[in-house]
């Protein structure tokens, strides 16, 4: 399995963070790959996932926040499932001198994400 990050929104419309992994399958449910690169000490302000996705990062490191007030660092080579398509979403800022390039896998609106979460909370 691979360790991966999912921000999903919870019953009172917040982003949430689980830390855990996703299955080795095959990406069946995937609908579109695309690639994008935002230069060095990019940020995004407030906004939820336009879709369900997984989010591969290649390079740069991260720092996102939610709503309620929870960090996490995102790095290269981690998978951040982003399924907090509606609520209050999130936001992140570039916290190295490196561009963030990174992948997006878009998934049907109905596709199942194999995530298993892990029992330290840790990615």
């Amino acid at each position: 399995m691979i360790k991966a990050i999912k921000i999903y929104t919870g019953p009172d419309r917040h982003t949430k963070v689980a830390y855990g992994s996703v299955t080795e399958d095959y990406l069946t449910d995937a609908v579109s790959v695309r690639f994008k690169t935002t230069p060095p000490h990019g940020t995004y302000d407030w906004h939820p996932a336009p879709t369900t996705q997984y989010v591969v990062t290649l390079s740069g490191t991260l720092e996102f926040e939610t709503f309620t007030g929870e960090k996490f660092i995102l790095r290269p080579g981690n998978v951040l499932i982003a399924m907090d398509t509606t609520g209050s979403g999130h936001k992140w800022r570039l916290i190295d001198d490196q561009p963030w390039v990174r992948v997006y896998v878009a998934f049907k609106a109905d596709a199942e994400i194999n995530f298993v979460p892990d029992e330290d909370g840790n990615i």
